[in-house]
């Protein structure tokens, strides 16, 4: 029984010259786990994406221990800082706001600067609000992808959501509250209606979970206030991309319609409808001339 109660002890032992990534509780504090603990403890140095946060939670667990910031604004610099530190030996737990680091935060390119120069990384798991919104939401987790946050640039955050339209597997996404409103209306506007469930203050005493539609989640943030950050978990698309066939059995006009909901101006979608249909771009315009007569 002592030895192996000893050979635990050394497989737990921190390894000089290594990078921990150690999540940390989401909103529940009790859900910091055993390792995480040990891990903050027996590291020499914690970088933080904010250290007055992860104070906090030290301050909580009763830890001392050097802290350093990391964060979007320094990697560069802190980057290189610490690899240096790890060359030497120091052993280093990497932590984020809340959850697990190098998810949509810089501790992504702390990892790749450590992956070039062959310092170990070793993964300390723990919460993740992304796959605690998955598991509560009741839609299909066989397969899914985590998309992040999406830009607040109008064409790329466009040309995110219609580079998914037609992807069949479940979505995550992470969202403030002050563009919630804005996410949905894209959602709806790109994606068409389909099932979507908002997970908002996961873990914390205010945890909601809403299991509804886009068209009623619309709705429903006309009137309620966002409030907390939100994981949007999204159903995939239910029907496959339409073929050349099925486009010509279009109507023009639905045709053209087709091409300006994927981003298309009225010109280049004329253009491609045309092209669909092995004519020229006058006969498309011909034939749209002729409806507008005759809706007249």
């Amino acid at each position: 029984m002592t030895e192996m109660m000893f050979e635990q002890e050394e497989k737990n032992a921190l390894k000089p010259g290594t990078l921990y990534l150690v999540a940390t509780p989401i909103g529940n504090l009790e859900d910091m786990t055993f390792r995480g603990v040990k891990t903050l403890r027996d590291a020499d140095l914690i970088a933080a994406e904010d250290t007055r946060r992860t104070a906090t939670l030290l301050n909580h667990l009763g830890i001392k221990k050097p802290l350093v910031s990391y964060f979007q604004h320094n990697e560069k610099s802190k980057g290189e800082f610490l690899l240096e530190k790890l060359k030497t030996g120091t052993i280093i737990a990497l932590v984020s706001d809340a959850g697990t680091p190098a998810i949509s935060d810089p501790g992504e390119d702390l990892v790749r600067l450590c992956a070039q120069n062959d310092i170990p990384v070793v993964p300390v798991p723990g919460a993740t609000a992304a796959i605690s919104a998955l598991i509560t939401s009741a839609l299909p987790t066989g397969r899914f992808s985590f998309e992040g946050f999406l830009s607040v640039n109008k064409k790329s955050r466009r040309e995110h959501l219609l580079s998914i339209q037609h992807q069949p597997h479940t979505m995550i996404f992470y969202e403030a509250p002050h563009k919630l409103r804005r996410t949905l209306k894209d959602f709806y506007e790109l994606l068409g209606d389909r099932k979507i469930v908002l997970a908002r203050e996961l873990t914390k005493k205010y945890e909601e979970i809403i299991r509804t539609t886009l068209s009623e989640a619309v709705l429903l943030y006309r009137e309620k206030e966002p409030k907390g950050e939100y994981v949007l978990v999204l159903e995939g698309a239910q029907e496959a991309p339409k073929t050349n066939d099925d486009l010509n059995n279009l109507s023009i006009l639905e045709h053209i319609n087709h091409y300006m909901m994927l981003g298309m101006d009225q010109k280049e979608a004329q253009k491609a409808v045309a092209a669909d249909r092995g004519v020229s771009k006058r006969d498309i315009y011909a034939e749209l001339l002729k409806v507008k007569e005759e809706s007249k």
